[in-house]
């Protein structure tokens, strides 16, 4: 039964991807430029000019290099670029023959052609750390391993190819977000986990927690009159897209996303600690196994609410800095948009992953006390996924 029970994430995969095939939308027609669609590639070559300057009281390093165009229809073509001679520079790298570097090239109306410096090509270092990344992952996990790294190009697949897509053609952000949140999740549990009674407790949960999170975001978005423009992107879609956005939908498929994440770590943590429980002390009655697994997943809550906040906190360092910098009150900060969103954000996804410890151990400890009985449902339903080679 144990390797059978692998044959059903995969026929759920087939079948996820499958529809997201069929469902494809279309994405808008190109009508504007941004980042990085006017960038090409290009290749240090020489170092004819550096030194410093002066710009507004600010010294720095400049240098100005020839650089060999790669790709487009410049290609081959030899041209100047100067780097922190017109713009005050963020780091101390200095450029040196061979680097690869992007540049912005331009015409102007009397057809002389200009190129800029945009940044470095870090796709080399980038990919040698995912590769490193996923050698770590094989080397101590395996083969669940293999599935996780599987899940991962999946979900990344439903976000790029799925969602985003279909929020671009001007559907319901929210009803996107939900539904390919849950095929999300549920497809990349499975994949990970195993077609188990622990995996099936875990989706149900989430699929739940997913909708009361959803709602609860619907709820406080419209009393703390939230709008869904506190991200100046949001103002880029508007004035850029011919197709009408909810913008409203649009922030709370971010919150649904968002949490994500950590909702997926924490229903299968508690699903484990359940069915573990439960097969260490399997005469526990209902009572017993709830307490024992909400002492675990309340260690579990503290920890993950704390650690949502800080990440929160962490992306918006730079704007908390520069607010402080100020002397500006924190008990009016709260009141703009952009800051009310995070807010709004943190605490109904917290509530959410509150709402998960007792949803999920509730539903697990249901499966789990009926594993034993299950008879030939086991074929269908998978084992229980307890214990290491624990199986009926």
């Amino acid at each position: 039964m144990k390797n059978r029970s692998w044959l059903f994430p995969f026929v759920l995969l087939i079948a996820a991807v499958t529809y997201l095939l069929l469902s494809r939308a279309q994405l808008p027609g190109e009508g504007f430029s941004t980042l990085g669609s006017d960038t090409v590639r290009a290749e240090v070559t020489q170092i004819i000019e550096e030194g410093e300057i002066d710009l507004g009281g600010h010294v720095q390093k400049y240098q100005v290099a020839r650089v060999n165009i790669l790709e487009d229809k410049y290609a081959g073509i030899i041209m100047e670029i100067d780097y922190g001679k017109r713009q005050i520079r963020s780091d101390d790298y200095e450029l040196k023959v061979g680097d690869k570097v992007m540049v912005s090239i331009s015409k102007t109306p009397d057809n002389v052609v200009n190129a800029y410096f945009v940044d470095y090509i870090r796709t080399g270092p980038v990919l040698l750390l995912a590769m490193t990344f996923a050698t770590a992952i094989l080397l101590i996990s395996r083969w669940k391993g293999l599935r996780s790294l599987v899940s991962m190009a999946f979900s990344l697949y439903v976000i790029i190819g799925y969602i985003i897509p279909h929020i671009l053609a001007g559907e319901d952000p929210l009803r996107v977000s939900i539904t390919g949140s849950i095929i999300l999740l549920a497809v990349t549990l499975y994949l990970t986990y195993g077609w188990t009674l622990k995996t099936h407790a875990a989706v149900l949960s989430m699929i739940l927690v997913l909708i009361l999170t959803g709602a609860l975001s619907g709820l406080f978005v419209v009393l703390a009159r939230l709008n869904g423009t506190g991200d100046e992107n949001v103002l880029f879609l508007i004035q850029m897209m011919e197709t009408s956005i909810n913008l409203r939908g649009l922030l709370l498929g971010g919150m649904i996303i968002g949490a994500l994440g950590v909702l997926d770590d924490l229903v299968t943590t508690q699903a484990s600690a359940v069915f573990e429980l439960h097969h260490a002390s399997p005469d526990y009655g209902f009572i017993d196994l709830y307490n024992s697994a909400m002492r675990i997943g309340q260690d579990h809550v503290a920890a993950t609410v704390n650690t949502l906040v800080l990440a929160y906190a962490g992306a918006s360092l730079p704007m908390l800095l520069l607010f402080s910098l100020a002397r500006g009150d924190y008990g009016t900060l709260v009141n703009f948009s952009f800051i009310a969103e995070e807010v709004v954000r943190t605490l109904v996804g917290s509530l959410g992953l509150i709402a998960a410890v007792p949803l999920t151990t509730v539903i697990a400890i249901f499966l789990a006390q009926r594993a034993e009985s299950l008879g030939a449902w086991e074929q269908v339903l998978g084992p229980n996924g307890s214990g290491e080679g624990h199986h009926h």
